[in-house]
Order: C-alpha cells, then structure tokens, then sequence
C-alpha cells in the first residue's frame, strides 16, 4: 500500500533506515511531553526499543506502520510521523479490524493543520482498502491531539488504562466506526 501526495505534504514508508529521522524527531521536550513527560529519546531506546516494536507490526501491503510525512516543495522538509496498528497491538488486546492511529510532529508544523492532513490522507487510504473502525489514543490533557482526533471525525468513546512494555497511563479512547454496507 501507499499513501499518496496530499496537497501540501509527501508519505514515504519508514523502516529501519529512517532511525536518524526517528531520533531527532524525539530531541524536543514539547514534541515528547505527552509521551515520556518531556523526556528526549536516546538513541539506544530508538535502536533497542522503538525499531523493534516498529518492526512488529509493520505491514506495507496492509499499510500498518509509520509513514514519514514531509513537506512538498521547500526542500521536503521532514515533519513527523503518522501511526497505522491494530489497536491495541501491544496490550495483548489485539484488534485487527480496529486500526490505531497516531501521530507526532515536529513543533513547527503546530497549528497549521499538518497532523490532520496528514492523518485525514493515510486514513481515507485505508478507508479505500477496506478498513471501517478506527480509533486513537491520548492522555487526557493532550488538546493537540484530541483537536485532531476530533477534525478526523472520531468522538469520544471512553477512558482507560493502557499498559504495554513502554507505555502505562490512563487515556482516552476516540473512535469512528463505518458501515460495512
């Protein structure tokens, strides 16, 4: 599968390759605040933790993944990244037919609608392959995020705690279902 151009921005499959790419976007204590507390990634975590899981449930043909997200023109600026799982992959309440999406982004692409048109493209992509539920995930406080969600066309479902081997925190679920007729 792949994502195609929207009208400002450019989809590329990340893999191991894009590890650089992945670390620096991780160097900003805002980018990270609602995902370690403001605590930059290091490259060892990047190599050792987040490559791995990336690799788990990485599947092109089906478009689960991280795809990298860059600017058209302007020298294709990297902005961020959007997430494609099953939900709850890494729970041990694995949906397949429920896909996770997420997102982050580098603070200067804030504000200027670059998540939600980046996660409104990879999700009407999927859409086209035959998904019709989706969900996402963010702490409470997280406005940015749930602004998004929100702009996607998913609305609250509720709270609870998801725990994992990197992640265990109390969130909230937002979801948009579609009919299979």
């Amino acid at each position: 599968m792949n994502v195609a151009d929207s009208s400002r921005l450019s989809f590329h499959f990340i893999t191991a390759d894009d590890a650089d790419f992945l670390w620096s976007l991780d160097q900003d204590e805002e980018v990270m605040r609602y995902l370690t507390g403001g605590r930059k990634t290091t490259r060892e975590e990047i190599n050792h933790t987040f490559l791995p899981r990336l690799a788990a449930f990485s599947q092109r043909d089906k478009g689960w993944g991280l795809w990298r997200v860059a600017e058209k023109g302007k020298g294709g600026n990297d902005l961020g990244w959007i997430l494609v799982r099953p939900m709850g992959f890494f729970s041990g309440e694995r949906d397949d037919e429920n896909i996770e999406l997420g997102w982050r982004f580098r603070r200067v692409s804030w504000g200027r609608g670059v998540a939600t048109e980046a996660a409104r493209q990879v999700k009407q992509c999927l859409v086209d392959h035959g998904y019709r539920r989706f969900s996402a995930i963010a702490l409470p406080e997280n406005r940015g995020s749930i602004a998004v969600m929100k702009k996607l066309g998913l609305t609250f479902s509720h709270h609870f705690r998801y725990t994992d081997d990197v992640f265990d925190e109390d969130v909230v679920v937002y979801e948009q279902h579609f009919d299979t007729e």
